[in-house]
């Protein structure tokens, strides 16, 4: 697998908001959730082919200026939940990098074919027999 490659500060930008879920009375007085956007269109740290296949991988996550946003809400501090949006971020990139492999045409081999159709014979005999009987 190839290695992750350095994400710059300047395409991250945090944004902290309450959360919903545990923490009881701390949860309405504490901004813990975290929004991360990552300027996707404007990084220069990935190709463009990486920058084309994270955005179908984050698919509506991505917004019309071309930044990938990522919540996180999990955890009960903001430092929490900062680092798992960034491990979150890190994985859609390191999923990004695998080039998918080209499929190469194939042809079917003699033998699938002979069975191809030897398979549609018998099918063809089974339902022939299946229909009503001639009268003599």
């Amino acid at each position: 697998m190839k290695q992750l490659p350095v994400i710059p500060e300047r395409d991250l930008q945090y944004q902290f908001m309450r959360a919903s879920g545990p923490g009881g009375q701390n949860v309405n007085k504490v901004a813990t959730a975290v929004q991360l956007r990552f300027d996707l269109q404007g990084t220069a740290a990935l190709s463009a082919s990486v920058k084309a296949r994270l955005r179908i991988l984050a698919g509506s996550r991505v917004t019309n200026e071309g930044a990938l946003l990522i919540s996180a809400r999990n955890h009960r501090t903001q430092e929490g939940n900062r680092r798992d949006a960034l491990a979150r971020l890190h994985d859609l990139i390191a999923r990004a990098l695998v080039e998918p492999k080209k499929r190469r045409a194939t042809r079917p081999t003699q033998g699938s074919q002979r069975r191809r159709l030897e398979h549609k014979r018998q099918h063809q005999t089974t339902k022939r027999l299946r229909g009503p009987v001639g009268e003599d």
